[in-house]
């Protein structure tokens, strides 16, 4: 019950300071990025704040043995800087800029019962869940063949297949 009590007031002061710092606003967000026209940059105050407060607790929690409930820390291991870190940014920022939403700040902003909000939402949902059929139709594709083929070599394998599982049919260990 603290765990759940304890991300449950994480969310609501998540939300609090996307809402107050107005990063729940398109247009906000948008003006930010319009280094050449309407460019408003206090969000740059927010991001840089952001930033600071993430560098020096960072530190601090991580000296820790393990979080308050948890028994240890998930930190990222991998630093490798490549091809899909650098073309999953670049959509990302394409994605913030076209629609003045990121993730976060887009569930926050259903609380307003905008259209838009919705929208993007409902979007951000079905491309996760695209993406998760797309992997999993790569994993039954080697499995079917009896291998384990590079991610490269999935992904021409199964541009070239002329069946794909159906979406949900995949079962890790399932024969087909």
């Amino acid at each position: 019950m603290r765990r759940l009590s304890a991300s449950f007031l994480a969310g609501v002061l998540f939300g609090a300071g996307l809402t107050i710092s107005q990063m729940v606003n398109p247009k906000k967000v948008t003006d930010f990025l319009d280094f050449f026209g309407r460019w408003d940059p206090s969000l740059a105050f927010v991001m840089g704040s952001a930033l600071a407060v993430t560098f020096a607790f960072f530190r601090i929690i991580l000296r820790r043995t393990h979080p308050l409930f948890a028994e240890e820390f998930h930190v990222p291991g991998g630093r490798r800087i490549d091809s899909r870190l650098i073309g999953g940014s670049a959509l990302f920022g394409i994605g913030w800029g076209l629609a003045g939403f990121c993730p976060g700040p887009a569930v926050a902003s259903l609380a307003y019962g905008r259209w838009q909000s919705a929208t993007f939402v409902v979007a951000m949902i079905v491309g996760m869940v695209l993406w998760e059929w797309r992997g999993l139709a790569i994993r039954a594709f080697a499995e079917r063949e009896g291998k384990i083929i590079p991610r490269r070599a999935a992904r021409k394998a199964l541009a070239n297949a002329s069946t794909l599982p159906p979406l949900g049919s995949y079962r890790p260990g399932a024969d087909g």
